[in-house]
């Protein structure tokens, strides 16, 4: 049996299930985290000792990092392996590192004031969307000639990019239109699997 803990609102766990959706690998879903609660109590804190989600319950096996989930489902399904090439399997994980380390953590502080905050603080905001639109205009020149973010095909980068850039365009903040990031989007979006994900009002 394969569980996902973790609520849809979270831009992480969007990620985890968006990959196993779109590799066909039947899961149940656990809401956990926010106003859920759960992650917490100690058998949560036993699988996640971070007390984040998501987390992966497979068989025993478990497993958290969202971006570790996207490698793992990569590894275990057809439909979302990793390039054979060395070269292009090591592109896809640069963007997943990207994603992680500057791209999502840039639009942070905007979420949190415009979302979380009963008086979110205008100049936080803006510094946050400044920073945010530098490393959407890296992403829209690198998709300005590609239908995908590494390669020919879909793959686990779109995704981690695609939960990011769903948080980023819906954003209710004045934005700079990014022509080739917007296109890219799109064809994503309705993508069968990432109709779970980015089905749930962001908050």
């Amino acid at each position: 049996m394969r569980k996902l803990w973790g609520r849809l609102t979270s831009v992480n766990v969007q990620k985890a299930a968006w990959a196993l959706d779109e590799a066909g690998l039947a899961y149940e879903r656990v809401d956990a985290g926010g106003a859920h609660g759960v992650v917490d109590d100690p058998a949560y804190r036993a699988m996640n000792p971070n007390g984040l989600v998501p987390t992966l319950e497979e068989d025993g096996f478990i497993l958290w990092e969202s971006n570790a989930i996207l490698r793992y489902v990569a590894a275990i399904s057809p439909a979302l392996a990793l390039p054979a090439d060395p070269r292009t399997c090591a592109l896809v994980e640069q963007w997943l590192d990207w994603q992680a380390t500057t791209f999502t953590p840039a639009m942070r502080d905007a979420f949190w004031q415009l979302y979380r905050s009963p008086n979110p603080d205008r100049a936080v905001i803006a510094a946050s969307v400044k920073r945010t639109e530098a490393f959407a205009a890296i992403l829209d020149a690198h998709l300005a000639d590609r239908d995908y973010a590494v390669g020919a095909g879909f793959s686990i980068a779109d995704i981690a990019l695609g939960c990011a850039a769903h948080r980023w365009l819906n954003l209710p903040a004045d934005r700079i239109e990014r022509p080739a990031l917007r296109r890219w989007y799109e064809r994503i979006a309705v993508r069968s699997g990432a109709a779970r994900a980015l089905g749930e009002p962001i908050s």
